[in-house]
């Protein structure tokens, strides 16, 4: 069996981009990003679960993020999971993040596919009709059980599991 390794997160940024370029000259742009999980419980309380990613972009497009982005903006990223390890002087650390191939303007204002910048160069705004109908749709979140009990609240029958 093959290996996977996509992510795709929306969300927005946590701080403004990080433009960065390696002694031969390639550019890298970093920011932190903040991935929200919105849900209700069984009491009808809406409730925010926030997730927060440190992102990395290569390049080009890593140009582009650090040109059109700041804190607080809304983005797209298609791209896949890293592991960093490192020794310090308190021992090996890690870190796991996102190593962003693509990304996408969302919202209003300043919008296209934003691959390497080419709507910026364009000098349009907004979405072409095939665009927002490409774009993602998010899928309502599950209820989330509350206590420790995870089994309490799920009906299931003996029938129903596999093993």
């Amino acid at each position: 069996m093959g290996d996977v390794n996509k992510v795709f997160l929306m969300g927005n940024l946590t701080r403004d981009p990080e433009l960065r370029y390696t002694p031969s000259g390639t550019p890298v742009c970093e920011f932190g990003m903040a991935v929200n999980r919105r849900y209700t419980t069984r009491d009808g309380e809406q409730r925010e679960d926030p997730c927060f990613v440190d992102i990395t972009v290569w390049g080009r497009r890593g140009e582009v993020v650090s040109e059109y982005f700041s804190k607080g903006k809304p983005i797209f990223i298609e791209g896949r999971l890293n592991f960093d390890q490192w020794e310090t002087p308190e021992g090996r650390r890690s870190k796991l993040t996102v190593v962003a191939d693509d990304f996408q303007f969302v919202g209003g204002g300043g919008g296209g596919r934003g691959g390497g910048g080419r709507q910026s160069r364009q000098g349009g705004g907004g979405r072409s009709q095939q665009q927002k109908q490409s774009r993602p749709q998010r899928e309502p979140e599950p209820e989330e059980p509350e206590g420790d009990d995870l089994s309490e609240g799920f009906d299931v029958s003996d029938d129903e599991i596999p093993f």
